[in-house]
């Protein structure tokens, strides 16, 4: 019974560290974005500062694929070069992202006793080209980061770890057979 306990712990401080390191990757996407656009937008002089919404889906969208990839999303497109399973996958999680947003939006709009039609009119407010927009970025944010996992599933998450955190000589004494 212990040991099962402390597996569960330890299993549930894995999946937070997890959790942590893609929040952590996506906020720092994000926030690039976000600046890129402040900079465009102000080329027209219009305002955004929206860097606290960057970092609130970068943690939203981190637990999405936590559970995701839980879930086993993406596990089937596992069987073919490994660049074509990172585009898909990419663009599998892209997708339930932006599932997950607007399943989030009609229930925040029933929680708000919200007729459908405002709530479609909510949906539909921002227009086709920013949800294609969102999907291109998400799809883009994630090629890098389904890589790195790729990688680290297939050499293991300590070797990455230590390639990238490592000293370069501690890191390649790991390597000598």
């Amino acid at each position: 019974m212990t040991t099962s306990h402390a597996t569960l712990k330890q299993k549930a401080v894995d999946e937070l560290k997890k959790f942590w390191l893609i929040a952590l990757y996506l906020s720092v996407f994000f926030m690039a974005f976000t600046f890129y656009r402040r900079l465009v937008l102000a080329e027209f002089g219009v305002t955004y500062l929206h860097y606290g919404v960057a970092l609130v889906q970068a943690l939203v969208i981190g637990k999405v694929v936590l559970i995701g990839r839980a879930l086993g999303l993406g596990k089937r497109l596992n069987r073919g070069p490994l660049i074509v399973s990172i585009v898909l996958t990419s663009i599998v999680f892209a997708v339930l992202v932006i599932i997950f947003g607007l399943v989030e939006h009609v229930v925040e709009g029933l929680f708000h006793d919200e007729t459908w039609l405002d709530i479609r009119h909510g949906l539909l407010e921002s227009g086709v080209n920013e949800l294609l927009s969102r999907v291109l970025m998400l799809v883009v944010a994630f090629v890098p980061f389904f890589s790195l996992v790729e990688i680290a599933e297939e050499i293991g998450w300590e070797r990455l770890t230590a390639i990238f955190f490592a000293r370069r000589d501690a890191a390649k004494q790991g390597t000598s057979h």
